[in-house]
């Protein structure tokens, strides 16, 4: 079911470019209207922590569960971000404030209070959804007259009793909910545009015999107007403790209209800081790509210049520099056919990245559409593959090649063979630790059908394509025997040269890749797909200026094998953006767990190795139009 609703979201964006005079509001994320006493379903989501980074269903803890737990139904990119959505006890009536409402009374046994602690151990929160807007918990800045957001509550929390050494656990088993609404004063109607709550930790008393339709609590009596404020009388997690669980829930009226709603959330860190460290990044880059690409112009129109100044006065006895290795820099590399499958895959990464920011910053892909920027991208990936096939076939017909088909099959194949090979690892590791992040099976199949059923076939197709039209011809012809390269410099040796080339790439995104790391892994969200997008053009041009630069000077030097160097100068930004990684992971996160260390790595190893795909292909294909352009330049015997 998964893999069918993909593919209709895929229908659905297509539709809003055909039709977009006629629907305006992405599904599940139209405004909806409440009048006095209409129902509101709290929905639960599941728990999240950042110290371990395994995802549980909210129904994994014994909380209290409905007569019926209804899975709500998630697209492909909720179930591969373990959001499993299911309907809770948490009922309310529009408009209408409850106070002290009863959910249940819970028994704990040694199992459940071990459960319990666990996750409090491990600073799990718990996460609910009210009309698709999800819940937060609102804290005062110290330093500042505002307000923050984090999503979700704390399951509990640990504390000592006054004059005790021996630490406690405690559980919120009282929340006071607020939903905020913006009302329309013609019709009366209402629309939800804020879900906020506060959690406290109760010991709840009662007199009489238990009855949660009847009970009334001591400590907290709607008819005596005595509710709960803070946690001075703390629930305790302990075996045969009795926790009661309970809520409140106020209504208050907002000036911010619907399709404001979700600014409160996204404004969850210094936007000042976030704004002036992109634009400072760009304007180095910038800086950066101005003085290169002004040498380049410079020194280039002078070489061409001198060299045909030199064969019309017949005064060249001997060639010099670059254009004396032009019978060798055509000649295919080592490894072809594998760079052919390299540069197909790059453009079929560069295809998905591109076209997936252009929905993003168009605003198809908010954070209010859960999960369906992880489904367009996986979609868009595999819809790709026509392009990955004809850029590969094309680039070997060049190399003259034949079978046409092997190179198709080795694009196809390949680069998702490597990651689904890392991926199948990490979720057994999931699976092992029972988490809602494990892909069940349904979902797996989905994702192998989109791979052979979908991505193989266009493969296939794209190759067929570019294997059919006439092969490149190079503006220079390839002498038959191989001229032998001086020996080189030791600031132009392979490694040493590769690894200084993906210093600037980096550069350019790694102040970016801080705030992604942050979205990702301490669950907040990332909007600014404007600067993102912005960044991607920089890194574009950096790879491709890098890349043609050193190029340059290793023609110079007589060394024409630029062909895989080109796309491991640009591709060293992997190595880079890895090492950032580790980094962010001792110096930002505090995971503990080897099974959390191990996804965090394994993750980022496939993001990494993703990144070296486009960023190789952008530096190859920068170098390969730089080559043909200066050696049909300048006039060869």
């Amino acid at each position: 079911m998964a893999f069918w609703r993909s593919l209709a979201f895929s229908a659905i964006l297509l539709s809003l470019f055909i039709h977009g005079a006629l629907c305006f509001y992405l599904p599940g994320v139209a405004p909806q209207d409440f009048q006095k006493g209409d129902p509101l379903q709290v929905k639960v989501n599941k728990l999240t922590s950042t110290k371990t980074q395994l995802p549980y269903t909210y129904y994994s803890l014994p909380y209290c569960p409905p007569n019926k737990i209804v899975d709500s139904a998630e697209n492909l990119g909720e179930v591969l971000r373990g959001d499993r959505i299911e309907n809770s006890r948490y009922v309310f009536k529009m408009r209408e404030p409850q106070m002290c409402n009863i959910v249940c009374k819970l028994k704990l046994d040694a199992k459940t209070a071990k459960e319990f602690k666990e996750k409090i151990d491990d600073e799990y929160r718990v996460n609910m959804i009210l009309d698709n807007l999800p819940l937060v918990v609102p804290i005062k800045r110290m330093d500042a007259d505002s307000t923050v957001y984090q999503l979700g509550f704390h399951v509990g929390l640990k504390g000592l009793y006054s004059g005790s050494k021996e630490e406690k656990y405690f559980i919120h088993n009282h929340l006071a909910f607020t939903v905020k609404y913006h009302r329309d004063t013609l019709t009366e109607s209402a629309r939800i545009v804020g879900f906020e709550v506060k959690a406290f930790s109760v010991k709840h008393e009662f007199e009489g015999k238990w009855d949660e339709k009847t009970t009334r609590l001591t400590t907290c009596d709607p008819h005596a107007k005595h509710t709960v404020v803070n946690s001075n009388s703390p629930q305790e997690v302990e075996e045969n403790q009795e926790i009661i669980f309970t809520y409140d829930v106020d209504f208050q009226e907002s000036d911010v209209k619907w399709a404001s709603r979700w600014d409160a959330y996204l404004l969850m860190s210094d936007d000042q800081i976030h704004w002036f460290s992109i634009v400072n990044s760009l304007m180095i880059v910038l800086f950066l790509s101005g003085m290169v690409a002004m040498i380049m112009l410079r020194t280039l129109y002078r070489d061409i210049s001198k060299y045909n100044e030199l064969e019309t006065q017949e005064e060249a006895q001997e060639e010099t520099g670059w254009k004396l290795v032009h019978g060798d820099v055509f000649r295919p590399p080592n490894n072809s056919d594998l760079l052919c499958v390299y540069v197909g895959t790059g453009v079929q990464f560069f295809g998905m990245i591109l076209v997936t920011m252009l929905f993003a910053v168009l605003g198809f892909l908010s954070p209010s559409n859960r999960g369906g920027l992880m489904t367009a991208m996986l979609l868009l990936f595999v819809f790709m593959g026509i392009f990955a096939g004809y850029a590969s076939a094309r680039i070997y017909k060049m190399f003259k090649g034949t079978e046409w088909k092997s190179i198709a099959l080795r694009t196809a194949i390949m680069f998702p063979a490597i990651v689904s090979a890392i991926f199948f690892v990490l979720n057994a590791l999931i699976w092992g630790q029972k988490s809602s992040g494990a892909v069940p099976f349904g979902t797996m199949f989905a994702l192998i059908f989109l791979w052979f059923g979908i991505s193989v076939p266009l493969v296939f197709v794209g190759a067929y394509v570019g294997f059919k039209k006439p092969a490149i011809e190079n503006p220079v012809k390839t002498n038959k025997i191989p001229r032998q390269i001086p020996e080189q410099a030791w600031y132009m040796n392979p490694v040493f040269s590769v690894l200084i080339g993906g210093i600037l790439p980096f550069g350019a995104v790694f102040i970016e890749l801080f705030f992604i790391l942050t979205s990702i892994w301490l669950n907040q969200f990332y909007y600014i797909f404007g600067f993102l997008f912005l960044v991607f053009v920089i890194l574009i041009v950096t790879c491709a200026e890098i890349t043609i630069v050193l190029c340059y000077f290793q023609l110079c030097s007589e060394d024409y094998l630029w062909w895989w160097r080109s796309y491991l100068t640009s591709g060293s930004s992997a190595l880079y953006l890895f090492l950032y990684a580790t980094f962010y992971f001792f110096t930002k996160l505090e995971i503990t767990k080897l099974v959390s260390g191990l996804l965090y790595f394994g993750y980022m190893l496939i993001a990494s190795y993703a990144f070296f795909v486009v960023t190789g292909t952008i530096g190859f294909y920068a170098c390969f139009w730089f080559t043909r352009l200066i050696y049909s330049s300048v006039k060869i015997d």
